[in-house]
């Protein structure tokens, strides 16, 4: 209790330096640009049009009885919020070396304000994504999306998710310290991650003795848990909700151990 009250105490008196890390961050990444911000709605649309096209056309894909072009989006919208935010608090300690170097600051404070920046991108994205459920609502497609009072659940779904985020960046950023090849090793761990994950494809088309293996996969089970509700408005079970819970839980306490054990041995691998 008394850590937990710390570090509650900590995102306070800290509350401005982590602002302005995420202000930072936004300016960075859309300096000079003309349309700024509008980009994070844009490129989700361009993105499922650019999929959907060769997922669709080309290679054939569907999945029977739902809308394909949800059925895709929601997968690449989670799949890369998970990328981007994992990947962004991995280098985010080492990067910021120089001002660890000055003043003492929550070290942790530099992975989660990358999370809550890709977050903050992340519910700019569910607006184009609400935008294509309503228009298969009313007839784009095949197969209407219901919209159903089960719509409700997403927002914890949501938030299991990005605590799950959160404690893999805390980890990798923990583990990137001491071992820089991490940069190079977790881009080819991502793409095996994205391959195993349903994001294009369904499960259904894998051999029944292959889809129990994949169900282990965390990312697939926060994924098909927001398809259950948005393709089928299916509500999740209460033991649904309660294993995201404890996935998210259990990979939070990881990591946040792992970098509360090795924080203070930073300062020795500038």
């Amino acid at each position: 209790m008394k850590a937990l009250k710390n570090i509650f105490g900590n995102f306070k008196r800290y509350s401005f330096l982590m602002n302005q890390l995420i202000m930072r961050d936004f300016k960075v990444k859309y300096k000079r640009s003309v349309l700024g911000v509008l980009w994070s709605i844009l490129n989700p649309i361009l993105m499922m049009t650019v999929m959907a096209i060769v997922f669709s056309q080309m290679f054939k894909f569907k999945v029977d009885g739902v809308n394909y072009l949800v059925y895709l989006m929601t997968g690449l919208i989670m799949f890369n919020y998970f990328s981007e935010a994992s990947n962004l608090a991995m280098t985010s300690v080492v990067s910021n070396f120089s001002l660890i170097n000055k003043i003492y600051i929550p070290k942790y404070i530099f992975p989660v304000a990358k999370c809550i920046f890709v977050g903050i991108n992340f519910v700019l994205t569910l607006i184009p994504w609400f935008a294509i459920i309503l228009l298969s609502y009313i007839g784009l497609g095949q197969y209407a999306c219901p919209i159903t009072f089960s719509y409700i659940f997403l927002p914890f779904i949501f938030f299991c998710f990005f605590l799950f985020t959160i404690g893999i960046g805390l980890f990798l950023s923990c583990i990137s310290v001491f071992l820089r090849d991490m940069f190079y090793i977790y881009g080819i761990i991502l793409t095996i991650w994205n391959y195993v994950t349903p994001v294009f494809y369904s499960l259904e088309i894998l051999p029944t003795s292959y889809q129990a293996i994949f169900k282990l996969n965390p990312m697939y089970q926060f994924i098909t848990s927001v398809r259950s509700i948005v393709l089928f408005g299916e509500r999740p079970s209460f033991l649904t909700l309660g294993i995201l819970f404890l996935i998210s839980l259990c990979v939070f306490g990881i990591g946040a151990f792992t970098f509360k054990k090795k924080q203070d041995q930073f300062i020795y691998y500038v």
